[in-house]
């Protein structure tokens, strides 16, 4: 089934709002959550993506970036700081302070899939933060260690690169852009109708 455009409002929205310059996060997963759910294409809806050990839950809203694409072939992943949990479906406008550059492998196959780690431009608790750096080093240790256990539940390793400030994840998500427009440029010739 080919869904219409108005069906999903999520398919035209930019990464980066063109006005004030912001990132629009997606929120899929709201802090807390022991369920990690996500957005399905294909039908348009967010649904059950399975759920986290016993004990261990999301540490901040965690979501997507729209119009990207990553090394993994998904939207880029994003972390968002702010004072209360969103919901599944919530736009969050967001200032970049960095980027969790890392690779995931599973079944002996590696791909690079970074986190992005933002601050909802409307927070309160978060509105002093600029750079990766601002947050404590124990804070942004455990939510690597959050990454790598996690993906270990799934049977996948997560093996951290290197934290960066904002420059560098600006720079991740405008090569996702221009592979996202890729992507989508090969699809549309692939499915030209035949006359």
């Amino acid at each position: 089934m080919v869904r219409n455009r108005m069906q999903n409002p999520f398919f035209d929205l930019e990464a980066v709002d063109p006005d004030s310059g912001r990132v629009n996060a997606i929120i899929d997963t709201p802090k807390g959550s022991r369920n990690k759910f996500q957005y399905d294409e294909k039908l348009g809806i967010f649904k059950l993506g399975g759920p986290l050990p016993v004990g261990a839950v999301f540490p901040f809203d965690f979501g997507y970036v729209p119009s990207t694409r990553g090394g993994d072939g998904d939207p880029l992943d994003i972390l968002v700081l702010m004072d209360d949990p969103a919901f599944p479906g919530c736009l969050v406008p967001a200032k970049l302070i960095g980027v969790i550059e890392a690779d995931q492998t599973e079944d002996q196959v590696t791909t690079r899939n970074d986190r992005l780690i933002a601050v909802a431009v409307d927070s309160r608790n978060y509105s002093h933060v600029r750079f990766l750096g601002d947050l404590n080093s124990n804070l942004v240790h455990e939510i690597e260690r959050f990454f790598i256990s996690y993906n270990e539940t799934k049977r996948k390793q997560f093996q951290v690169l290197g934290r960066f400030g904002p420059d560098r994840a600006t720079a991740v998500i405008e090569n996702a852009m221009k592979e996202f427009r890729r992507f989508h440029r090969r699809q549309a010739k692939t499915h030209k109708p035949k006359r």
